[in-house]
């Protein structure tokens, strides 16, 4: 892998990071504090389970795994958890986590990206654990933008200011 190509897919999945974090800061600023921990049902994950759980999935595959450190995720209690942090804390808890797995995909090594190591139970290399991280990361992100959605009754305006109808040039 030559080193710019390494570079785009870094400078992509940082982007992605980025977005996913965007729209998690502009939903979670329209629900209470009460909302934060609401389940629609015993099955349903609460917003802040489902931050809970983004935190230690990211942690255990980009700072972890990626960043050759030790695994300490309790995976149990992101989802068992059912108060003790408020919003603000969550949204802190989060953003100091992508950051650092920022740092992380932005520092490790090609030799990282390429070396196949297990995670999870399962066989990724660093390329496999940065579309991982990246792709876990949006769909939480779509499910925590739906659950604000159905609270609220809102458009969230993700992309308020832009013309999502302009067609591709070539």
């Amino acid at each position: 892998m030559n080193e710019e190509l390494l570079n785009e897919f870094k400078e992509q999945i940082i982007f992605r990071l980025d977005e996913s974090s965007r729209m998690n800061m502009k939903s979670l600023a329209l629900i209470s504090e009460d909302d934060v921990w609401k389940r629609f049902n015993e099955s349903s994950n609460s917003i802040g389970n489902l931050i809970l759980h983004l935190c230690g999935n990211i942690t255990q595959y980009a700072i972890a795994s990626l960043g050759n450190k030790e695994d300490q995720r309790n995976r149990d209690l992101e989802f068992s958890t059912e108060e003790g942090y408020t919003k603000a804390e969550l949204l802190n808890k989060l953003s100091g986590t992508v950051q650092e797995a920022k740092r992380t995909i932005l520092e490790a090594s090609q030799e990282e990206y390429l070396r196949k190591r297990e995670v999870q139970g399962f066989n990724f290399s660093g390329i496999g654990i940065a579309i991982h991280v990246t792709e876990h990361y949006s769909y939480h992100t779509g499910q925590i933008a739906f659950w604000v959605k159905q609270l609220k009754n809102k458009d969230l305006g993700f992309y308020d200011g832009m013309d999502l109808t302009v067609k591709n040039k070539q």
